[in-house]
């Protein structure tokens, strides 16, 4: 490796932080500050600055472990990948391809995601596949598609947040779980603007905020429709906008109206002062934006959640326009890419859906197969993982940890452990993991090259720093031997560059298309947005305009189609810019028009409904999951980081002190907090920052105190996302002999 620093990205969230790598002299790296990325300016978290220590064979998995006599041993790679191939061969013959199911990750490259997806439906063929990106901005995705006609997590750079007048920040704590952004919030303040938060806690995000709303868990659409009846209440609607830019206002109009603010006070707790504030807020300056995250996602109504959000800023003619607008704080570090490229169940590259005719006979054509022989859309995450050892039969898991993550875990736990046979390709022993009949070691970030795509949709390349140790494979590697070894010799190269190439032309013409973007680009550009297509990349014929050609480039104001009817615009060109010039990229989307087929941005009805699942005298108080500064995730990797561990060493209940109260609980006292589902155990945290009628548990840990063991798998009928954010429960005092037991 050359002594000199390597330029790369954070391998943690979707902010994906720029840092470099460099070489230290024991053979490893040490992060240093890259000022130049504007996402953070040099900025790290503890996460990102104690990255390189997973890096380390003392954390970290070396070898090949196959499952003998109940116990996971050592073994080759060819005696590991010929008993996958065996196992997954067989149980094909025996029961049909959608007997093998497949589960990706919000964490693999854009290269690998992509890859997964095309093993799944061309070497293995089967339909089942689907990510736990599932678990993180379906709803988001979902709802801004149906509004917007794409789905981009953010449609414009974070550096427009300072520019704004009003950021409502709902459902999310960023400065716990993407620390340097909170800089784009204390700028926004500092120019002049104000920030609403809306949140069950007081987080330490909502302590910089101008406005807290502390609504109950699950009543966020609620609290939309009630600020956009106010908003019609009191004549704040844009009507201009509305009529020149979007359909179906009287409908969500309506809709809204049903809520009025002294109903939606009783449902939220939000008070009706506190909603005229917020509409002020929100109103009075010329832009303003909304930004949501897990806590209105993560709901069995969270499309229609965000819908509402999104409702709220188009009758205030907030989308498409500078400075203003609906974004979504993506939350894994890939989600952005790992949605876009093929290992979600229903989508093929480029965001095409996989139902499309067009879409499959263009992927087809770059595969080399018969459009016929590609299977159809599968099952989403949670339901995937629920057939388990019933319909499903073996399961190829990369970069997730679901025995921690998902939904009423201990259920999941059981599926898994009933399958014939698991195979694991991870970087750590994840809990899951420990599970597996095989379990393949792989490169991780700073040992290969790949690209990701953060929350902003900006494409990025994370470069290889340092050789990875002996034994060590990358994912890539792995699907290119399994192919094999399945009779698939070949479409599956290891390179990632050659990987890359190959979604390029996959993706073109399709929604997110990155057809126009290179690693020398990357490079050289620090990064690039989608869509970006190539100059004459897209056959007509295979290109669907009514997807596709409302994209726009729309930088300074001043936009062009990026995908026209008859292909992508000549030269892919901006205006003003020479033919044949690059297409530049997309950094802001919608000024021109939207990406549906009239171009006009579409309001959809909705109104509140309860969640799944509310209290009653069985199980009186709400509980709510989330994140803490030190830990990402299922814990998989931060849980072996020292210092991390040092500042988050465990789970924990946090209950308002009336609560306490009532339960005789003093502060670092073990409580049970029990659902339907399940029981689990840890401290308590007494706090005024929480509501009286709900408790809040981090789900990074496994064990007695999993918070997963409690969530509900209620799902979302237009997003499939689980409802994580909302459960009945009842806290009890654990006993001393209980505790001793434990």
């Amino acid at each position: 490796m050359n002594s000199t620093s390597t330029p790369t990205h954070c391998p943690y969230c979707a902010l994906q932080c720029g840092m470099n790598l460099s070489p230290t002299p024991d053979g490893g790296v040490e992060v240093l500050e890259r000022a130049d990325f504007p996402v953070n300016r040099g900025a790290l978290c503890g996460k990102g600055r104690t990255a390189p220590a997973v890096l380390s064979s003392r954390v970290r998995l070396t070898s090949p472990l196959v499952r003998e006599g109940g116990a996971l041993v050592p073994a080759t790679w060819d005696e590991a990948l010929d008993r996958i191939a065996g196992a997954l061969g067989r149980i094909r013959a025996e029961h049909g391809a959608d007997a093998l199911g497949v589960f990706g990750g919000g964490g693999l490259t854009n290269e690998k995601a992509y890859t997964l997806g095309k093993f799944a439906r061309v070497a293995l063929g089967t339909s089942q596949i689907d990510y736990n990106g599932r678990f993180c901005m379906s709803s988001a995705a979902a709802a801004g598609t149906k509004a917007f006609g794409l789905d981009r997590g953010l449609p414009f750079p974070l550096e427009d947040i300072p520019r704004s007048g009003c950021v409502i920040l709902v459902g999310s704590n960023l400065a716990e779980t993407m620390p340097p952004s909170l800089r784009f919030l204390t700028e926004l303040k500092e120019n002049g603007g104000t920030l609403i938060v809306v949140d069950p806690r007081r987080t330490k995000t909502a302590e910089h905020a101008d406005l807290h709303l502390a609504p109950r868990p699950g009543t966020d659409l609620a609290l939309a429709l009630g600020l956009l009846h106010l908003v019609v209440a009191e004549g704040r609607t844009d009507e201009a906008y509305i009529a020149e830019r979007t359909t179906g206002w009287e409908d969500a109009r309506a809709a809204a109206m049903a809520h009025w603010p002294e109903y939606v006070e009783r449902i939220t707790g939000v008070s009706v002062p506190q909603l005229r504030e917020a509409v002020r807020m929100f109103c009075e300056p010329e832009t303003a934006m909304v930004l949501t995250a897990r806590g209105p996602e993560q709901q069995s109504k969270g499309t229609d959640t965000v819908g509402a959000w999104i409702n709220l800023c188009l009758a205030t003619g907030r989308a498409g326009r500078p400075y203003s607008g609906y974004g979504c704080l993506t939350g894994q570090g890939n989600g952005q890419g790992g949605r876009e490229h093929g290992q979600k169940a229903d989508q093929l590259p480029g965001y095409r859906k996989l139902d499309d005719p067009a879409a499959r006979r263009h992927v087809a054509e770059v595969w080399g197969v018969d459009p016929d022989s590609l299977p159809g859309p599968g099952r989403s995450a949670y339901e995937l993982l629920d057939a388990l050892g019933t319909d499903i039969r073996a399961l190829l898991l990369m970069g997730s940890n679901p025995v921690v993550s998902a939904p009423r875990a201990a259920h999941i736990e059981e599926r898994i452990t009933s399958l014939d046979f698991l195979a694991v390709c991870d970087v750590v022993l994840s809990e899951t993991a420990e599970l597996a009949d095989v379990v393949l070691p792989v490169t991780q970030w700073a040992e290969e090259t790949g690209t990701t795509t953060n929350l902003e949709g900006r494409v990025l390349l994370r470069r290889q720093a340092i050789t990875p140790p002996e034994g060590i494979r990358s994912d890539l590697e792995v699907m290119h031997e399994l192919a094999a070894r399945l009779g698939v010799e070949k479409g599956f190269p290891t390179d990632p560059e050659e990987v890359f190439e190959e979604l390029r032309r996959a993706s073109a013409g399709g929604p997110a298309d990155y057809s126009g973007i290179t690693y020398r680009r990357l490079a050289e550009e620090n990064g690039v947005f989608w869509p970006c297509p190539a100059p004459q990349s897209v056959d007509p014929q295979s290109v669907d305009p009514q997807s596709v050609d409302r994209v726009m480039v729309a930088d300074s104001g001043d936009a062009s189609p990026a995908v026209t009817p008859d292909g992508p615009a000549r030269g892919a060109e901006v205006r003003g810019a020479h033919p044949g010039t690059p297409h530049p990229g997309t950094p802001r989307l919608f000024l021109d028009r939207f990406a549906t087929p009239d171009g006009r941005a579409r309001f959809v009805p909705v109104a509140h409904r309860a969640a799944a699942e509310e209290p009653d005298d069985e199980y009186p108080v709400l509980l709510t999951t989330g994140r803490v500064v030190a830990q990402y995730q299922s814990g998989a990797q931060t849980r072996r980081v020292d210092e991390l561990n040092a500042a988050a060493p465990g789970p924990f209940v946090e209950l308002h002190p009336r609560l306490a109260a009532r339960l005789g609980a003093a502060e670092g006292d073990p409580v049970a907090v029990v659902s339907r589902r399940g029981r689990a155990v840890a401290p308590a945290r007494i706090t005024h920052a929480i509501r009286p009628d709900t408790v809040f548990m981090p789900f990074h840990w496994p064990g007695e105190g999993r918070a997963n063991t409690l969530t509900n798998p209620a799902l979302d009928p237009t997003s499939r996302m689980p409802e994580f954010k909302a459960c009945a429960v009842r806290v009890e005092a654990v006993t001393p002999a209980e505790a001793a037991r434990d």
